[in-house]
């Protein structure tokens, strides 16, 4: 542990970690499927309420969302409700000697469980075992949304007054696209500085991938299986397709040579060798096994890099697409068909400099006892709305590893939880302000 001044350890002191994989362990059991999250949403607004804080819950009004030009959705949605928690008071501005106001952002949606006997427990029954809690959800990411709650309750529960506004959003649909987020900072929630509380083993994370979402529709001709060679099959005229995103993937990512998009040599992508993959995640072709498929429809998700116009994006994916056509006899004559649909995560970045990195990579050091990585990842997150939509300067940062997130027996450590919580208190300090800390911000 770094050198803290009393304020830091009495907030350190004041965390309640036993309170705290209680709450996580609660809203596990809330099955918050993207679609279905009031009831977990409601369970964060009572306990804002029970424990003092002042909140903002609100219904997010859909229809009037549909129009905003960022936002996009997967998951068709009667209803979402939006949650927001503060201690302090909003500041006058740094420039004016005043403090900073500081937003922990967290997500309460999650992805499906899948084959529930894959599953070493209950996913709905959160269970505490071998230091870690499993569960769905217990890592993506309501575990570091408890650590975003805690944190501020530490502070509150220790009597420090901030010199700026610390919220905790709890937020719906970031799964599908980011309703939430959107429909958070559209109502006015805004900061000087941004934590998604996303599982990045306590990595600080300034920069984001972005990917959309594709729909390949490829015709062929049907014809009785027994005459094989009288039909011209959808799967086979698939094949120098995938062929062609699997080249352009290589050339993007700086495997090959071409054009790379964006600069894959950046520092903190420099650990990924594809930081920006493309991948074909569902095939369907066919409606009958004696006949040749005269349909196929492949769906994926296509990365985009940071700094990358999502437009220029989108064309290089269509030109590849067509150009692999143009060399086919049959798809010369029967383009295939691309959509862009679902769930759309521009990229983002932060600037490494940026006071928010600086005070979230001090803290996580000061707490760990070691300097963490500053690297991107390659996923996508609602940084992008933060930050793109918002102009609000934005770092990843939070417990537990996301290549268990979507995954049977998903779990979250519970010293990472610790220690993210505990980070979390000290940026909070340092970035807004308490008393004799704001001199350390001048």
């Amino acid at each position: 542990m770094g050198k803290l001044s009393p304020v830091e350890r009495a907030a350190l002191e004041a965390l309640d970690l036993d309170g705290l994989v209680a709450l996580l362990r609660e809203l596990i059991s809330i099955p918050s499927l993207d679609g279905h999250e009031t009831p977990a949403q409601r369970r964060v607004a009572e306990w804002l309420a029970a424990e003092g804080f002042e909140s903002d819950v609100w219904p997010i009004d859909l229809d009037e969302l549909a129009g905003h030009p960022d936002w996009c959705h997967e998951v068709e949605r009667d209803e979402a409700l939006g949650v927001v928690g503060w201690v302090g008071e909003q500041a006058a501005g740094a420039a004016e000697g005043g403090g900073r106001d500081l937003l922990f952002n967290g997500h309460i949606d999650v992805v499906p469980v899948g084959d529930e006997a894959a599953w070493t427990a209950p996913p709905w029954e959160a269970t505490l075992r071998d230091g870690r809690v499993y569960g769905r959800g217990a890592v993506d990411m309501k575990g570091g949304l408890c650590c975003a709650l805690f944190a501020a309750k530490a502070i509150r529960d220790a009597g420090l007054r901030l010199r700026g506004r610390l919220s905790v959003a709890s937020v719906a649909g970031e799964e599908d696209g980011g309703t939430g987020t959107l429909a958070t900072i559209l109502r006015g929630h805004t900061a000087h500085g941004a934590v998604v509380v996303e599982p990045t083993l306590l990595r600080v994370v300034p920069a984001q991938a972005g990917s959309l979402m594709f729909r390949l529709t490829v015709h062929g001709l049907s014809a009785h299986g027994c005459v094989r060679e009288e039909g011209v099959s959808a799967v086979e005229s698939f094949v120098p397709l995938l062929a062609a995103l699997r080249r352009l993937e290589a050339v993007r990512c700086g495997v090959e040579d071409g054009a790379a998009a964006g600069d894959p040599a950046s520092p903190l992508f420099a650990g990924y060798r594809l930081p920006w993959p493309i991948e074909v995640g569902t095939v369907r072709a066919g409606d009958w096994a004696s006949s040749v498929p005269d349909t196929l429809v492949a769906e994926g998700r296509y990365g985009v890099a940071v700094g990358e116009d999502v437009a220029a994006a989108r064309r290089s994916f269509e030109d590849a697409i067509a150009r692999a056509a143009a060399a086919h006899p049959w798809l010369a004559a029967h383009p295939p068909e691309i959509e862009w649909w679902g769930g759309r995560f521009d990229p983002a970045v932060t600037d490494p400099a940026d006071p928010i990195v600086r005070v979230v990579t001090g803290a996580a050091a000061d707490v760990t006892g070691s300097a963490p990585s500053v690297e991107g990842v390659t996923y996508g997150a609602d940084m992008r709305l933060l930050a793109n939509v918002g102009g609000i300067p934005t770092v990843l940062f939070g417990p537990g590893d996301v290549r268990v997130a979507h995954m049977p027996d998903e779990y979250v450590p519970v010293d990472e939880l610790c220690a993210a919580a505990r980070a979390l208190i000290l940026t909070a300090l340092r970035f807004c302000g308490v008393g004799e800390m704001q001199r350390l911000l001048a």
